[in-house]
């Protein structure tokens, strides 16, 4: 039987050794990639400078449009249906739409955002996404020497 070292685990640059979490850990629920503890967010969408706990940069965390992109296809789209579906069905009345619509509307995109935002955010970090021109921030927070 052939065993396989575990990955190395993330160091900073007091020496401290983080145990790896995956991203679906700790996002969604807008805890710190590295430690698990902190938080990421200040506020419902604003990303914090660094966590209070294990003070990880979060200059690296750029998730740009994708939340929205996720919410528009995966939540958004059968709330919509489910409204043209109900006037389709029901024919119902301006205020019964207005009245379940809007709220439903409001569920689909406005709530799934902060968990898919500290998703993306924790997955980055975990996987070392970045943009062209970033390795020097990645080495800086990795405590790695960067490629060139």
């Amino acid at each position: 039987m052939e065993t396989h070292a575990a990955p190395p685990l993330p160091t900073v640059e007091d020496g401290q050794r983080w145990k790896r979490l995956s991203p679906v850990e700790t996002g969604p629920f807008g805890r710190c990639p590295r430690c698990g503890e902190g938080h990421i967010f200040h506020g419902f969408l604003t990303l914090r400078d660094r966590c209070e706990v294990c003070g990880l940069s979060y200059d690296f965390a750029d998730p740009a449009d994708g939340p929205a992109v996720f919410v528009q296809l995966f939540a958004c789209v059968p709330g919509v249906i489910f409204i043209v579906m109900l006037e389709i069905l029901a024919r119902p009345g301006l205020w019964v739409h207005l009245a379940v619509g809007i709220p439903v509307l409001i569920l689909t995109a406005v709530l799934p955002l902060r968990p898919i935002k500290g998703w993306l955010v924790a997955a980055q970090y975990v996987n070392k996404a970045q943009e062209a021109g970033t390795a020097q921030l990645w080495a800086k927070l990795n405590d790695e020497r960067p490629a060139d």
